[in-house]
């Protein structure tokens, strides 16, 4: 088949009301092709993931109930409120964990290297429409359906709770849902009418619970037992500063206890180093591990060589997805850089800030379809990969499939821009 043909092919299977409400993107005619290594390599990352969030939220109680450090939790519970801490920190979802895992995974001139994670993600139905559509995508043609599915209890209703502060990604959960069956719809918070034993989907972040009719009604049934809930109310685990945690020398022998060695070593190959900006004064004779500072207002006066550095947001705000905060420090000139560190330091209070080391991505070759032209456009570009886990019971970890986002080399930061190629991804086949 000619690429024309494919890429028409394709077009015409878009759902009608499409998957990514006011966006577009470049559309290519064949999935972006992985080494089979680096498959096998996605294929155990899910578990790995399951027991870092598992570590996570122990380390997060014991530091609440003092067997850890106490200024843990104090660092994970900064700028939120009251009733959101209690939330988390209430007994009904003790042993509760994300059953979506999805990490940001850059393809670096050093390796891949996860920059962040998400549990509460878009794209799940769009790559499950890329993995229909598109032939030998990795997790099948049915794996982001199956595996989303079974994240929830066999019985009841499976409601698809979305806030209008995640608008954007209802129309690939209308076409998820419609691809599952009667048994699962997507509402509107204050409409969803769940009935004892439904599950719900929480897709609505919990520092915009203000805004979301039901939200409170929603969390305390689930509290109750009355339905199910994923993911539960756990800010600590929707936190970027979980990688700075990862990396603090004086929780080095937790980790190592909870992640067991094999672990805690594939970790550390690819979780960038990531500090949190905390402003609090350091003894004379200290400095910033790895960043040999002594104070982080001396972080604004390094050289544009030295800032191969990303600050961002750790979460619970508004601005903390999407690479709405992103700064990279070499790609800034030097007053806007001083600002964005100030912003930083000032802010620990109520909007915490991580620094993170930047791995440049490493460019690659794929083509996109010009409907305009008529023709394939190949494309030097920078590439994120998400694969999608689903935890299924207690322990089994399910790779559904893999999102690539390509942008243009020319862009610094990758995200799903409208001249982005979004393809799902294969493995190549080695003779």
């Amino acid at each position: 088949m000619q690429a024309a043909d494919q890429a028409k092919a394709i077009r015409d299977q878009l759902p009608p009301d499409g998957l990514f409400a006011g966006h577009e993107w470049r559309m290519p005619v064949e999935p972006f092709p992985l080494e089979e290594k680096f498959v096998r390599d996605l294929k155990q990352l899910g578990r790995v993931l399951h027991q870092f969030y598992h570590a996570a939220d122990l380390l997060y109680r014991h530091s609440v109930a003092g067997k850890q450090p106490t200024w843990v939790a104090e660092w994970l519970e900064r700028g939120k409120p009251d009733n959101v801490i209690q939330r988390q920190r209430d007994e009904a979802f003790k042993t509760a964990l994300p059953r979506v895992i999805r990490p940001d995974i850059l393809l670096t001139q050093n390796g891949w290297h996860i920059t962040e994670l998400d549990s509460v993600p878009g794209g799940i139905g769009l790559t499950g429409w890329l993995n229909a559509t598109y032939p030998n995508a990795l997790g099948g043609c049915s794996g982001m359906k199956e595996g989303f599915a079974g994240i929830f209890a066999k019985n009841g209703s499976v409601h698809l709770v979305v806030s209008e502060e995640s608008a954007t990604y209802r129309p690939e959960m209308e076409w998820l849902a419609k691809q599952l069956g009667e048994r699962f719809s997507v509402r509107s918070p204050g409409e969803s009418h769940l009935a004892d034993g439904d599950s719900a989907y929480r897709f609505f972040e919990l520092f915009d619970l203000p805004n979301i009719p039901e939200a409170d009604a929603i969390l305390d049934r689930a509290a109750t037992g009355d339905i199910h809930l994923t993911a539960p109310p756990k800010t600590h685990l929707e936190e970027k500063m979980l990688f700075a945690l990862f990396w603090n020398r004086n929780l080095r022998d937790f980790w190592q206890r909870e992640l067991g060695g094999k672990f805690m070593n594939l970790l550390e190959k690819v979780i960038p180093k990531t500090w949190l900006i905390d402003p609090a004064p350091l003894p004379p004779h200290a400095a910033i591990p790895r960043l040999e500072l002594t104070d982080w207002r001396q972080l604004a006066d390094l050289s544009q060589k030295d800032r191969q550095l990303i600050l961002k947001l750790s979460g619970f705000n508004e601005r903390a997805w999407g690479a709405r905060s992103v700064r990279l420090g070499a790609d800034l000139p030097r007053d806007e850089w001083a600002a964005a560190v100030q912003e930083a330091i000032d802010h620990f209070d109520t909007t915490p800030w991580i620094l993170q080391r930047y791995e440049k991505p490493r460019t690659v070759q794929h083509g996109w379809f010009d409907f305009n032209q008529n023709e394939l456009i190949p494309m030097t570009g920078r590439a994120r990969l998400c694969p999608y886990y689903f935890v299924h019971g207690e322990q089994e970890v399910k790779l559904g499939g893999v999102l690539a986002t390509i942008c243009p080399a020319n862009k610094k930061i990758i995200h799903g821009m409208k001249d982005a190629i979004l393809a799902p991804c294969s493995m190549v086949e080695r003779d």
